[in-house]
């Protein structure tokens, strides 16, 4: 497609700058991506563990493994940002036409696509391997009374008003940390003195895994929800005219 006018022939990197800042975007994203899993694999969450390839010991502690390829992406974020504001102050006060600092966005444009290009192949092949610890994340889901929003909105179901609600959830929570047990496992008679509404049933409710398949909306957790947006993205991703060569 013919460029509209000359100048913007001659002078234009809008191509340039709009690339890198898509790539910055990404980049962030796999930055957080990188932070959440680096997280997960230290001790204090153990919710995934990362195949040996992926990582490498300490210099100090032998028992010490770590997550070597996800710290290198994350960084390469702040890599793929500066390209991008290298290119925006290369921009900034230029006169028009062309002038030969212009010559400067060949090596942040290309750096920013080659660590684009290395960071996700290098993002897949580390979700691809990784084991996911499924008791340790159960427990952690189950902890600190997550399900007491559920136990809220089941009275709310049961026609009490929400700041009512409110207020019960918050007197039953207090009870079960006195009692030291999870909301589920807590009596529904011992319950009655903050709400008739508290029955066994509702109880039977306040478990993580029932707590994640009831969001079923568009969205929402429950599997199959999530499997649907999975699919949609790749079918978007499918369609999208690189995905096509």
């Amino acid at each position: 497609m013919p460029m509209p006018m000359t100048m913007d022939a001659v002078s234009d990197r809008d191509f340039a700058i709009e690339t890198c800042a898509l790539v910055s975007q990404l980049m962030v994203h796999l930055s957080r991506m990188a932070e959440m899993m680096i997280l997960w694999t230290s001790p204090g969450f153990d919710f995934i563990t990362l195949p040996d390839d992926y990582c490498t010991g300490s210099s100090l502690m032998p028992q010490k493994k770590n997550p070597d390829v996800l710290e290198l992406i994350r960084g390469k974020s702040a890599r793929a940002c500066g390209n991008l504001q290298t290119l925006l102050m290369l921009m900034k006060a230029q006169p028009l036409a062309y002038n030969r600092d212009n010559q400067e966005d060949k090596e942040p444009l290309f750096d920013s696509l080659d660590t684009a290009h290395a960071s996700v192949a290098l993002m897949e092949a580390v979700v691809r391997a990784m084991s996911f610890e499924t008791a340790r994340m159960g427990e952690a889901a189950a902890a600190d009374y997550a399900t007491a929003t559920d136990l809220a909105d089941g009275l709310v179901a049961r026609g009490v008003p929400f700041r009512d609600a409110h207020h019960i959830v918050g007197q039953v929570v207090r009870h079960a940390m006195e009692q030291g047990q999870a909301l589920a496992d807590l009596d529904a008679a011992s319950l009655q003195q903050f709400s008739s509404d508290i029955d066994a049933e509702l109880l039977s409710t306040l478990t993580a895994s029932h707590s994640v398949n009831a969001r079923t909306l568009h969205g929402g957790t429950a599997p199959q929800a999530v499997r649907e947006r999975v699919e949609e993205a790749r079918t978007a991703l499918q369609a999208a005219p690189l995905a096509r060569g």
